[in-house]
């Protein structure tokens, strides 16, 4: 059992037709169940339901407040290499695109590493392109032995692993995965993953699985809006991270909503997502999973990102640099992945959580 036979099930799932005959009533009554089911789900995340904000906004921020309190996770990005094989036609990274490739060396991951650091920094998500033979197994576990010691948390946002390879970089300091599966919809998929080992739909999507049994502590997961149909899109990322936390319970499990910004060599975004239905996304998300982990990512402007933080989001980044060595070594011809759109620094987000009344917590796990 695994979370493609739930995939499978919802193949020929007429979401036009369901999204259409959603009522007022139906509506009312999943927002009035303690415990919503993935009908409930659907229902949230209708056209519909965009009258029902407030409702919904209120129940979120209250839920929110008792199982995470007043407090906002902050991480940062860094990104190691920028080689890449696959051929994501959304990607700035995508092989296909005629730039300039970096990978750091061991001493420039401690250069990087140290001014990140020196921002207040404690957790640390590491990025790079799939390209496994520029950043072998080796490379990687030096690499976390660096970060070890400055990092009270490293998450890895990498290629797609066997499980026995999740364990050895487990075993080196890696705490958490974070892997999106892009977009559900099989059909898109295939054609925005034309050439590359990201072609494989099901083993992308079995991933979050194979981190969980390799004991990580946490994933995070999620769709990039503007590939896919975004409300049927938004239920299957819900589905996998309640799949996720059924299977795994001591596992936590978080979801993003990147929305897809400018990118070099990048297609333009299909369907666009509204700031209206990423606030309407990401409350059904909370009524949906209580204790689900909400990730912002500076993708989103620093107005909006202000407004989250009383409707469920329980972490954020801060001070994010998209290109590799952008913190220590900023190169002026650098290739971005995507553009950084709050580009405030981790001080001045520090400054906006206190003024809303959170607590931003840098340290909240610690690496043996």
């Amino acid at each position: 059992m695994s979370f493609m036979n739930l995939i499978t099930k919802f193949e020929s799932f007429d979401f036009d037709r369901y999204f259409g005959s959603i009522t007022m009533d139906d509506i009312q009554r999943s927002l009035n169940r303690d415990h919503l089911e993935p009908h409930d789900l659907l229902n949230l995340l209708s056209e519909q339901a965009e009258e029902f904000l407030e409702e919904m906004a209120q129940k979120a921020r209250l839920i929110t407040l008792q199982y995470f309190g007043r407090t906002i996770g902050l991480y940062a990005p860094m990104y190691i290499s920028d080689y890449c094989s696959n051929h994501c036609t959304y990607c700035g990274f995508n092989s296909a695109t005629d730039f300039k490739r970096t990978k750091l060396s061991l001493e420039e991951i401690e250069q990087e590493a140290r001014v990140i650091a020196d921002m207040g920094i404690r957790h640390i998500l590491v990025l790079t392109g799939e390209a496994p033979a520029k950043t072998p197994m080796s490379y990687l576990e030096d690499a976390v032995k660096i970060l070890k010691k400055y990092f009270s948390s490293i998450a890895l946002e990498i290629f797609p692993m066997d499980e026995d390879a999740y364990q050895i970089l487990k075993n080196a300091g890696v705490d958490s995965l974070t892997v999106y599966q892009e977009v559900y919809d099989q059909k898109i998929y295939k054609e925005v993953h034309p050439k590359g080992r990201k072609a494989d739909y099901q083993y992308r999507l079995l991933t979050p699985e194979r981190g969980a049994k390799a004991g990580f502590r946490a994933v995070n997961i999620g769709t990039l809006f503007g590939l896919g149909e975004p409300r049927s899109e938004a239920f299957m990322a819900g589905l996998h991270a309640k799949y996720l936390e059924q299977e795994f319970p001591d596992v936590e499990v978080s979801l993003s909503l990147p929305r897809m910004t400018k990118a070099a060599g990048g297609i333009e975004p299909k369907n666009v997502l509204s700031d209206m239905s990423f606030v309407q996304f990401m409350l059904a998300w909370r009524l949906f999973m209580p204790r689900l982990g909400i990730t912002i990512s500076t993708r989103e402007s620093a107005a909006f990102r202000d407004k989250l933080i009383h409707l469920g989001a329980t972490r954020y980044s801060a001070g994010s640099k998209t290109d590799v060595g952008g913190y220590a070594l900023k190169a002026d011809d650098a290739t971005v992945q995507f553009e950084v759109t709050d580009v405030r620094s981790v001080e001045e987000i520090t400054q906006m959580i206190r003024q809303n009344g959170y607590q931003p917590v840098f340290k909240d796990w610690e690496i043996f």
